[in-house]
């Protein structure tokens, strides 16, 4: 989410919320802690919830120097790869 948060246009283009808080849980009853906790989750501002691999394409696309990049997520064999990516790098991400 560091990254995120280098590269986001401005401090409120996302709100980051810890998967454990209060206001998680009464703002997004549907996003569970287990599932917070083995993804990073994005709610969008029509209440759409996208998880792990799903919500990067998303949040790429709201980075200005990356939404370029967004495109690339729709390339034939890009889910595949974006899924073992995601799930290779969230099982490391405490050691990163």
């Amino acid at each position: 989410m560091d990254w995120v948060r280098r590269n986001a246009s401005s401090r409120g283009a996302f709100e980051f919320l810890p998967c454990r808080s209060e206001e998680t849980r009464r703002r997004f009853p549907a996003v569970g802690e287990a599932e917070c906790l083995r993804a990073v989750h994005l709610v969008l501002p029509d209440g759409a919830v996208l998880a792990g691999e799903q919500a990067l394409p998303e949040i790429v696309r709201r980075l200005p120097r990356w939404r370029r990049a967004a495109p690339l997520f729709s390339l034939p064999g890009a889910g595949f790869l974006s899924r073992l990516l995601y799930r290779w790098f969230a099982a490391r991400r405490h050691r990163m």
